[in-house]
């Protein structure tokens, strides 16, 4: 009897000794502080946005856009390495992870706190600070862009608009629509619980240029169809002294080089003076001794003009 009790007293020990074991190791891996981040950084890697958000707790910006928080805005995380997890005195652990975030190297820095234990025996984690960031994003000239494909509209067009993100992540921010167009602005969100400021600088695109300049070309020949000295609401004309004796006939030799800048308002582009030249030739009596010449000249002139966007993306061009 006294042998058989010895023998399971032995194996009570090696029981709970596993366990014991068990347990130190499970505290020092998944239920550390590393193990905790690294929890949230694998729900970023699965493009899990709702476990992610869990993991994360609250965030202080509460006037900030959630718009980017979806598995659609996500970029790709991978080759996740813990670097460190080093315990402070007042007992929060500093966390810093490595990574690839949408193809580019990255580093980040994490705290958290304990916040009790699980069955008396797991320690339990939450995030000291957010590890989510906030993007602080500028869209100039327009109102509509992508963000990693996903299409959104800015609350406050050329105005700073706050979006909170994930991080570690990497964000793009692009415009491309039939007038207009943006060169692409990636956003590394590496800092959690910080800013970073993008700014989204849309501009007129080459179809925008061209339909504007043949706009105006055709405004400027029609003007030289008019047969008088000052064609009406024409941005050329000349006077003459003497007095004219046969018909004025205009034609174009140069027609402005059009380029398009955002104007005053939202909706408005404005093409700023350019110079041209149009071509007059009309016979004229000299007034102090009957003498008939030619005046045969290029006479040269500024023109611009104001462009509006109209519903349903027509374009509404004011020649001045």
């Amino acid at each position: 009897m006294r042998r058989e009790f010895v023998i399971l007293f032995a194996v009570a020990a090696l029981i709970f000794g596993g366990f014991v074991g068990t347990v130190v190791i499970l505290n020092s891996t998944l239920y550390s502080a590393g193990g905790f981040v690294r929890g949230y950084l694998d729900a970023l890697a699965r493009q899990d946005a709702p476990g992610a958000l869990e993991l994360a707790g609250p965030s202080v910006a509460g006037d900030a856009s959630t718009a980017l928080l979806s598995r659609e805005a996500m970029s790709e995380l991978s080759e996740i390495r813990l670097i460190s997890d080093t315990a402070e005195a007042d007992g929060a652990h500093t966390v810093v992870y490595s990574y690839l975030a949408g193809g580019v190297p990255g580093e980040s820095t994490f705290s958290v706190r304990a916040t009790g234990s699980l069955w008396g025996l797991f320690d339990r984690w939450a995030f000291a600070a957010s590890p989510l960031g906030v993007i602080e994003l500028t869209v100039q000239h327009a109102s509509e862009f992508t963000a990693n494909g996903i299409d959104l509209v800015t609350p406050a067009q050329n105005s700073v608009a706050p979006y909170l993100v994930f991080t570690p992540g990497l964000y793009e921010f692009e415009h491309g629509s039939q007038y207009l167009t943006a060169e692409p602005v990636r956003v590394a969100a590496v800092t959690p619980n910080s800013a970073v400021s993008a700014v989204l600088n849309i501009q007129a695109n080459a179809a925008f240029t061209e339909h504007v300049s043949e706009e105006v070309d055709d405004f400027l020949d029609a003007c030289v169809t008019q047969t008088v000295l000052q064609p009406t609401g024409c941005p050329f004309g000349q006077t003459i002294n003497n007095r004219v004796i046969t018909t004025p006939e205009w034609s174009m030799v140069e027609y402005p080089n059009v380029g398009l800048v955002p104007g005053n308002n939202n909706s408005e582009w404005r093409m700023p003076e350019a110079s041209a030249s149009a071509h007059l030739l009309v016979d004229v009596r000299s007034l102090f001794d009957g003498t008939v010449t030619s005046f045969d000249e290029d006479v040269p002139f500024g023109v611009s003009a104001t462009v509006t966007f109209l519903p349903g993306n027509e374009l509404l061009i004011v020649v001045g």
